[in-house]
């Protein structure tokens, strides 16, 4: 697991390095053209309810991955989609922790990501 770090804030945000791996190449790609987008993500506990943050260049941002994660092209291609759309991109947390044992290949599905069955 990593941590993304955003804003002034302390607390981290746990995600798999995998979906860490592929969100800092649509971030950079898209601060770098000054575009801004929502990430949203699920509470990894299942319950309902989600978190969203604004990423835009003026707000401090820091990926820290435990792991190095190979590029997923069909992935990375998938959440920039979602990155450049109304709805920002959406992580499934509860889905990944639900078979983190079997790994898998992320999809976009609407404007969010799951993991493949």
């Amino acid at each position: 697991m990593g941590y993304l770090y955003y804003g002034n804030s302390t607390e981290p945000i746990e995600m798999p390095d995998r979906i860490l791996a592929h969100l800092k190449v649509v971030t950079s790609t898209k601060l770098r053209r000054s575009e801004s987008f929502t990430l949203s993500w699920s509470k990894p506990d299942g319950s309902d309810g989600r978190s969203t943050i604004w990423l835009q260049a003026a707000i401090p941002l820091r990926f820290d991955v435990d792991h190095n994660a190979p590029i997923d092209r069909a992935y990375l291609e998938e959440m920039a989609q979602a990155a450049s759309s109304a709805a920002g991109v959406f992580v499934d947390l509860a889905a990944e922790a639900a078979d983190d044992s079997a790994p898998s290949h992320p999809v976009a599905v609407a404007a969010g990501l799951r993991r493949a069955a």
